[in-house]
């Protein structure tokens, strides 16, 4: 199994500057090839504390230069905030930098406070992202973006510099609400996991878009990567603790930064499986949607956060899992200790795992609290 860190740059109610937590994220960072991760990644977020980082590509370019065989992740390039020919630049620039290191993921966000930032209607961001999408992969194939949609009104104009390695098998798309499946399948990319939802749920959506992937592509769709918000402790009362404090900290930031609780969603078009989340809330109380996803996560002993992982990929069949490990302004020397204690004592263990065999055909998922918040 492939294992990657994510650094996600919170700020959590301006605690600490914005530069402190930039200084301390990078020393993260920078420990992650030489504590024997094989990726770094990084989230694209706008104008509030809930993710401070605008432009994942620039970050993973400062990280190529920083390391010489980590890959480097996007989770995600958000298209409908960019111009889709200068993410096509981007990252064939960054790609040729770092010698074909990076994995693209992308994503069409959901976030009103950043679609209002950049003065776009959100109800046109499916769309906008399906536009994008199609251009910029076959521009990374081709060399040449050209494309005449609705949105997107781009004359031929060549890549430079030019890709010299194709992007397929490398692209990954965050799909959260069950009508972004087969877009992704028909896209030929694969899919980016953040565990936030019931894993029935979760396996018949991954049954129907490696279907529409097989009948579109007349290949297997590849193996998804997953994502979890990790705490790893030698005791799990403490580890249960914490994670409850942070993971269930960083979640409360998600419900205030998407605006979950409002109803906005239920009315805008292309979230309405987003709109769910409020009824949710009213249902069962915000502590106990928090306490369903720190369930969802990675968090306890070492050997706890291993089977939690192995749990993960037979429900899904990933071949690459990607830990957070600081967040909700954590300490940093907590942690430091976490990633630490996961990077000598977890990390191994999953790196000998081969490939994750195809999950059996999902049964109809059951009523079960949770709804998918993160991504596309």
């Amino acid at each position: 199994m492939h294992v990657g860190m994510a650094t996600v740059f919170q700020n959590p109610q301006k605690a600490r500057a914005d530069r402190e937590v930039y200084r301390n994220e990078l020393r993260l960072a920078d420990l992650a090839e030489p504590l024997g991760f094989e990726s770094v990644w990084g989230v694209e977020h706008h104008f509030t504390d809930y993710t401070m980082c605008p432009d994942v590509l620039q970050f993973l370019t400062y990280m190529a230069g920083r390391t010489r065989q980590a890959k480097l992740g996007s989770m995600v390039v958000v298209l409908p905030w960019h111009d889709p020919l200068r993410v096509a630049e981007e990252v064939s620039m960054l790609d040729n930098i770092s010698e074909g290191r990076l994995i693209l993921g992308l994503g069409r966000g959901a976030g009103r406070v950043e679609f209002d930032g950049f003065r776009l209607p959100m109800d046109e961001s499916r769309e906008r992202f399906v536009e994008s999408a199609e251009m910029l992969l076959r521009g990374l194939e081709s060399g040449v973006c050209e494309y005449d949609g609705t949105f997107v009104k781009q004359p031929r104009a060549a890549i430079r510099p030019a890709p010299f390695k194709s992007f397929r098998g490398r692209t990954y798309a965050a799909a959260v609400s069950p009508e972004s499946v087969p877009i992704m399948a028909k896209l030929g990319v694969g899919m980016l996991i953040i565990p936030q939802k019931p894993w029935p749920e979760v396996a018949k959506e991954l049954d129907s878009y490696r279907a529409a992937y097989r009948q579109v592509n007349g290949a297997e769709a590849p193996a998804p990567v997953c994502a979890g918000w990790t705490f790893c402790d030698e005791s799990p009362e403490r580890a249960r603790e914490m994670a409850l404090r942070y993971i269930g900290g960083y979640y409360q930031t998600v419900l205030d930064h998407y605006q979950f609780q409002g109803d906005h969603l239920k009315t805008t078009k292309g979230y309405e499986y987003y709109g769910k989340m409020s009824e949710k809330i009213a249902t069962y109380g915000t502590d106990k949607v928090i306490d369903y996803f720190v369930n969802l996560q990675v968090a306890g002993t070492p050997e706890q956060c291993y089977e939690k992982i192995l749990d993960v990929r037979r429900r899904v069949g990933n071949d690459t899992f990607v830990g957070v490990f600081s967040y909700a302004g954590m300490d940093y020397g907590e942690a430091e200790r976490n990633m630490r204690l996961f990077a000598a004592r977890v990390l191994p263990e999953l790196q000998k795992l081969g490939p994750a065999p195809v999950p059996a055909t999902a049964p109809a998922p059951a009523a079960e609290l949770g709804v998918g918040l993160l991504g596309s």
